[in-house]
């Protein structure tokens, strides 16, 4: 027995009368609320209008939610069509089984529609939205917490996650908490992603391509723990190799794009930045202001020079 554990949630439901209030659900639109949140102060800081980004996020969200829950039924299968399993149960997104790599790939579909619909370059909309995505990916973790779902091998550490559900399979018992390992990763790739933007200006979709380079780093390694069943290739687990498979992609599209378009976008909403992006400069801390704005000011100061 351990002396330290993290304990679970005796049940991840509360009903306000017939009403399921589910935990599962609140980590996943808390993160959401984030995403969006944190999304609309970058692109405001870029030059983009305030609202914006929950606009497009109105595409984005539901089609990420699709994605997401494809990916896992897809991959798990067995779990919905194998013989004695209800199809029915495929559609019961609030008991678990959310795919990050469908949900980001059908995301993005519904803010590139978004994007087009507002006129606003897909680039520079998902480098605005990248580290509170990953913020919202470790909010929403802790919903595997409440439904005792996604755990790693046994352990007997002072932080192991103690399971005390015998449903669909479980052993009770003591096992790494993986979802605690992927939401503090998580908060580490959003971070990161806010310092190399700073550091190095990122623009053109450098910062999302940095938020998914990372973020499969981390994938990589916790997948490996994780003791649910997953289909293996080559000894490896599915996930596995979608998170190298989609690292090598990334990393691919930072370099080619940093040698075509380096630095950032003029302009990051037409009609509303017309070419101004006020950045802070990290050395000094004062406002820099580039683009057309700037120009134009330039311009201004030397019209009364012209006339005398």
């Amino acid at each position: 027995m351990n002396l330290a554990y993290i304990p679970s949630p005796s049940h991840g439901v509360q009903y306000l009368g017939p009403i399921p209030l589910r935990a599962y659900a609140f980590c996943i639109i808390i993160g959401v609320f984030v995403a969006v949140w944190f999304g609309n102060k970058r692109w405001i800081a870029r030059g983009g209008q305030s609202g914006t980004v929950a606009d497009i996020a109105v595409w984005a969200v539901p089609f990420g939610l699709v994605g997401g829950r494809l990916y896992h039924v897809i991959t798990d299968y067995e779990l919905y069509f194998s013989e004695g399993r209800d199809w029915v149960d495929a559609f019961k997104v609030w008991e678990g089984g959310l795919g990050i790599w469908g949900a980001i790939a059908l995301g993005a579909l519904g803010a590139w529609i978004g994007a087009r619909r507002r006129g606003i370059p897909m680039p520079a909309y998902a480098d605005a939205v990248a580290p509170g995505i990953a913020f919202a990916q470790a909010i929403g973790r802790w919903g595997n917490w409440f439904n005792q779902e996604l755990y790693g091998r046994e352990t007997h550490l002072p932080w192991a996650l103690h399971i005390t559900s015998s449903e669909g399979g479980r052993v009770p018992g003591y096992y790494h908490p993986t979802f605690l390992y992927e939401s503090l990763w998580c908060v580490g790739v959003g971070l990161l992603v806010i310092w190399a933007d700073r550091r190095f200006k990122l623009g053109h979709g450098r910062a999302f391509a940095l938020y998914v380079a990372a973020y499969c780093v981390g994938r990589g390694w916790i997948e490996y723990m994780r003791v649910d069943d997953a289909h293996h290739i080559l000894g490896l687990r599915l996930n596995d190799w979608t998170a190298l498979l989609v690292f090598l992609l990334a990393v691919a599209y930072i370099v080619v794009s940093s040698k075509k378009r380096p630095g950032r976008e003029a302009v990051v909403e037409p009609g509303v930045s017309d070419g101004s992006v006020r950045e802070k400069d990290t050395e000094t801390g004062a406002d820099a202001e580039t683009g057309a704005d700037a120009d134009a000011e330039g311009e201004e100061k030397a019209a009364p020079a012209e006339k005398s």
